[in-house]
């Protein structure tokens, strides 16, 4: 093997490299004494530092305020498993679906991952409102494995679910093999279809109330009334008219998605959601995607489904028990101006009896109805709970931050750091969603004038920071 002797001008130039690093070092000691590097990077700034920020690492300051514990609003399920009579004219007749000539009796799937009181609100007031718990689905979507079915969580970690009192309730529960992010669990919905044969199926948000419409209105029936239809009935009456009416029927929503109905192959025509974009944003992605291939998005109604973010304080009050009254309390309350007075009540009940919705009107002379008295008292709350939740005071999702607990347990996640990283991947998700439709609001036809198969093809129309 042939070793060529470096000529003398790049000995020279080796040697005089070697002689200027170690004249820098030995500069720098002089001056510097035994600091380390991090220390002369930060030159003067360093001496203002306390002695005890000089040692590594540097731990954040705790927050100055933590929300109480949230509490268990519907203790019942706590101590038995004989829950009270769901109000009989919404108790589901046996197979209904086959009176709406459909195959398959559709499942109602509801998404979890974290605020387990919001959760078993809306299965608890879907079950009152006449939807067979049978045919509900909760979603667990925590990323704890087994966790959860092992009981190994407490109340206040934001991951924990209760097997036990959801099965009490009579639902099912399918847990996802990793937390996903929202469209991931929307593509996870699609899989079921496969796995399980459903030509179709509801899914509904964690964070809402869902009524039947009890008090008539809009030229409905009333509960006691010929022709009265629940919720449930009113959704398989949209089906079924989807089914029989339009053959390219993608979704139907009730109340945009807080509860939407879909057609698989609307989604398997689309290649499902983009799992890119990963929150906001992804379903202007996928709603436009399926119009552009043609198929249809309709609203349709079926009852009352509202978007909130606190907690009936107890949830017998959905089954009309006598003594409970429909306050609501909030799970992560905002901390006390000076003084220590609260701005809200927080963790403390609050009541609906400021609410300006108004129920639909009936004969002057009609005789009270103490059933009625009470839907409207439940459907009052519920709007408030609505005006609650979109004050401008605090941001809507303040909710998912109400349990910061948990630590030592099974697949422990910080809460705050949980919030952070999702924060981060929404913003992420929204950048591409304007790198791949080079646009950056929702009305991509008729803002943007694009087709289908325009994605990652098209120039950016709208003026952008460097790097967007």
């Amino acid at each position: 093997m042939l070793i060529t002797m470096p000529s003398q001008r790049q000995v020279l130039s080796i040697i005089t490299i070697a002689l200027i690093a170690l004249l820098t070092v030995t500069t720098l000691q002089h001056f510097t004494g035994n600091r380390g590097l991090d220390d002369i990077v930060l030159g003067p700034l360093h001496d203002s530092l306390p002695q005890v920020q000089k040692q590594r690492p540097i731990y954040k300051k705790p927050p100055t305020y933590a929300p109480p514990p949230i509490k268990d609003n519907f203790p019942l399920l706590q101590t038995t498993t004989k829950l009270p009579p769901i109000p009989p004219w919404n108790v589901p007749k046996r197979n209904l679906h086959r009176s709406y000539d459909l195959p398959l009796a559709p499942p109602l799937l509801i998404g979890f991952t974290r605020a387990w009181p919001l959760l078993l609100q809306a299965v608890t007031s879907y079950i009152t409102a006449g939807w067979p718990a049978s045919q509900i689905y909760v979603i667990e979507n925590t990323g704890v494995q087994q966790a959860n079915a092992r009981n190994q969580l407490t109340l206040q970690n934001p991951f924990y679910l209760n097997h036990t009192q959801l099965k009490t309730l009579g639902v099912n529960i399918i847990q996802t093999p990793a937390l996903l992010s929202f469209a991931q669990l929307q593509n996870f919905y699609h899989s079921l279809t496969y796995q399980h044969n459903w030509p179709y199926f509801f899914w509904s948000h964690m964070d809402v109330l869902a009524f039947s419409l009890e008090n008539g209105g809009d030229g409905l029936p009333r509960y006691n009334e010929d022709g009265y239809k629940t919720i449930y009935e009113l959704s398989l009456a949209a089906l079924k008219e989807a089914r029989e009416t339009d053959p390219r029927w993608g979704i139907r929503f009730f109340a945009y998605d807080h509860l939407a109905l879909v057609n698989p192959e609307a989604y398997e025509d689309v290649g499902g959601w983009d799992t890119m974009i990963p929150y906001y944003n992804t379903d202007c992605d996928m709603h436009t995607r399926l119009t552009m291939r043609g198929w249809s998005l309709k609203d349709a109604r079926a009852g009352l489904i509202t978007d909130v973010g606190s907690s009936l304080a107890d949830l017998r009050v959905l089954y009309r028990v006598e003594e409970v009254k429909p306050d609501f309390c909030d799970v992560n309350p905002p901390p006390p101006e000076k003084g220590g007075k609260t701005r809200f009540a927080g963790a403390e009940t609050m009541n609906a009896s400021s609410s300006t919705h108004q129920s639909p009107k009936r004969d002057a002379d009609e005789k009270p109805d103490p059933e009625i008295a009470k839907f409207r008292a439940l459907e009052e709350t519920a709007h408030a709970m609505v005006r609650y939740k979109n004050s401008g005071t605090r941001e809507r999702y303040v909710w998912q931050m109400g349990q910061r607990g948990g630590q030592g347990e099974p697949f422990y996640y910080n809460a705050q750091g949980l919030q952070d990283a999702i924060e981060v991947m929404i913003e992420t998700g929204r950048r591409i969603y304007r790198m791949k439709w080079g646009h950056k609001d929702c009305d991509l036809i008729d803002g943007a004038k694009l087709k289908l198969g325009d994605q990652w093809m098209v120039e950016k129309d709208y003026f952008a920071p460097l790097g967007d």
